[in-house]
């Protein structure tokens, strides 16, 4: 089978790790190694800040030493900065991301990537929480 990249924004994240979430069999899947999650420093930060902010900051650090432990995580260097998100800039790091990567998808709630998906180059997989569910059934 061959590897499933991905690149999960913030907030998506923040969902699917609760256990009572709807969204956490993705998290699952990450867990069992079912895709590999594709980061980059500014990724991992912005992980970071936000956990901490919505949990605590042991939490925070659980989660990012995970995902820094887990071969089923790849980094990436993003050399490019392809600004395609004008209305949001921070959310380019996700862009720049998965196009560094070769990303099958990038999972987002954010309207944000909605100019991402409609983008003739580079073209990328933004999909909704819901429908990376559906791949991973």
């Amino acid at each position: 089978m061959t590897e499933r990249l991905v690149v999960i924004d913030t907030n998506c994240l923040v969902q699917m790790i609760s256990k009572r979430s709807p969204y956490r069999p993705i998290w699952d899947a990450f867990l069992g190694k079912r895709f590999v999650l594709c980061v980059s420093n500014d990724i991992l930060d912005e992980y970071q800040e936000i956990l901490e902010r919505l949990t605590t900051p042991h939490i925070a650090e659980n989660v990012v030493l995970l995902l820094m432990n887990s071969w089923n995580v790849r980094y990436v260097n993003p050399q490019f900065r392809l600004q395609l998100i004008v209305n949001d800039k921070d959310d380019n790091k996700f862009v720049d991301c998965a196009f560094a990567c070769g990303a099958d998808y990038i999972v987002s709630e954010d309207s944000h990537f909605d100019v991402v998906k409609d983008s003739p180059f580079p073209m990328f997989n933004v999909v909704t929480m819901d429908e990376f569910m559906e791949t991973l059934k």
